[in-house]
């Protein structure tokens, strides 16, 4: 049996893909959504980068807020008040605070080999 993994990125659609900003300086390792600073474009470019690491085993999901919180996201949020974008991989927060490709890497590598 194949490990796997959901990782779920969760903000509003035209929320910003980190609090730093998107130009040469930036430290996300991610370029193909550059220099944009969106989190949907972020989303798209992490989901290539994820999909060329990890394959299939890695399931991507973004959760736009614009018309509501689902109750588990609004259930984590409460409990843990991380910072929007949110980074979960299988429901839990991983606490990046922005899409960053290494330490998303790391979390998601971590998951799959537990």
């Amino acid at each position: 049996m194949t490990a796997s993994a959901t990782l779920e990125i969760v903000g509003y659609s035209d929320s910003e893909c980190s609090p730093f900003p998107c130009d040469e300086n930036r430290t996300c390792g991610l370029s193909s959504c550059a220099p944009s600073g969106s989190l949907v474009k972020a989303f798209e470019a992490l989901k290539s980068r994820v999909l060329k690491e990890f394959g299939e085993c890695v399931t991507l999901k973004l959760t736009l807020l614009d018309d509501g919180a689902p109750d588990y996201i609004r259930e984590i949020y409460e409990r843990d008040h991380p910072a929007i974008p949110m980074i979960l991989i299988e429901g839990k927060v991983i606490p990046v605070g922005r899409i960053s490709w290494e330490p998303i890497r790391d979390a998601i590598a971590s998951e799959l080999q537990a």
